[in-house]
């Protein structure tokens, strides 16, 4: 495993992640090569979505600015090497954590952002509304994903057959799909909502309604760095619990008045709690200026604020019925 770190051992017990960023003077972030309302640039070349809030907000508690990060748009395929290599300091992309990548690749994931799972879509025209109607079909994926190893396990437990058709990267799956090299095309049922979106006709297709897969996503790091981890862990988290405790964009500042144990202890007026993770205990703060807490993030980029218009659905907090669920500061 060691020569799949581009790091060496020295190197990374002389510098921390943290240190390295800070000198650096930027964050230096992996996300996709374009998925609407997950990471895609805007008409000002800057990138917005969903996962590229997790990257700000990291920036935003490391330099109080959520403008210095450079991020590296990579294929599918690539998504883990550049993390290996060291050619980035986080990957934030659709990455399902699975135990074989948690523990076979030098990688850690940090926490579920976002609670997926794998379905499939297809043209109106061909009147299916089933995957069992999927029989003898051929289906693009992209190579090297979940979503390829779900697709063969789905069909093969049920004796159904189909012809796979795999490509590099989601966009080149979507592509052959749209040319019509395939009858379907399969992926996390939020990828194929946001292809969908950018289609000339969207309306004439249609995501089928059954879910294949749990496909828990979230930010990745290395493994050599624990405090590394432990802060993008906790970015994920915080945002998580500042949208339990009602703390917004808006109020985040005013909030700190709060006289709210729990408020005071996330905003960093009681305890130490961003000094243990090496940085201000302000952190939270700053976060929550850039990006809002994970409710506001969620409905600008997914939700009724968006252009996709996605269920929060299992992603609801859990004291409103869904999984989203994060550790207490204290």
């Amino acid at each position: 495993m060691a020569g799949l770190i581009g790091l060496s051992a020295s190197e990374a017990c002389a510098q921390s992640t943290l240190e390295r960023v800070r000198s650096r003077g930027q964050l230096i972030c992996a996300t996709s090569q374009g998925v609407p309302g997950f990471s895609l640039p805007n008409t000002a070349g800057e990138w917005e979505g969903f996962d590229i809030d997790i990257c700000r907000a990291v920036a935003a508690a490391i330099f109080d600015d959520p403008m210095q990060v450079k991020f590296v748009p990579v294929a599918t395929k690539d998504r883990f090497t550049v993390l290996q290599t060291g050619e980035v300091d986080l990957v934030s992309r659709q990455a399902t954590w699975t135990l074989g990548r948690d523990a076979g690749l030098g990688l850690n994931f940090t926490a579920v952002n976002y609670y997926d799972g794998q379905g499939f879509m297809v043209n109106k025209k061909l009147n299916i509304s089933g995957v069992k109607e999927l029989e003898g079909a051929s289906i693009c994926v992209s190579q090297g994903t979940t979503s390829e190893l779900n697709l063969a396990d789905y069909f093969r437990t049920r004796n159904m057959k189909y012809e796979v058709v795999a490509f590099v990267g989601s966009e080149e799956a979507f592509n052959a799909y749209t040319s019509g090299r395939c009858d379907a095309v399969t992926n996390d049922t939020s990828v194929l909502a946001s292809y969908r979106s950018k289609l000339k006709e969207p309306d004439q297709h249609v995501i089928l309604g059954e879910i294949i897969s749990k496909e828990p996503v979230g930010p990745w790091v290395r493994n050599i760095d624990d405090q590394w981890l432990d802060l993008v862990r906790w970015t994920v988290f915080a945002l998580l619990n500042a949208e339990e405790l009602g703390v917004t964009r808006a109020n985040v500042q005013d909030m700190k008045k709060s006289d709210n144990p729990e408020i005071r202890r996330l905003l960093g007026v009681e305890g130490k709690f961003g000094e243990l993770l090496g940085v201000t205990n302000d952190w939270v703060v700053r976060m929550v200026s850039a990006v809002g807490n994970y409710g506001e993030s969620f409905d600008r980029n997914l939700g009724e604020g968006s252009s996709l218009k996605l269920a929060r659905g299992p992603n609801r907090l859990w004291t409103q019925g869904g999984y989203q669920f994060a550790p207490p500061v204290r």
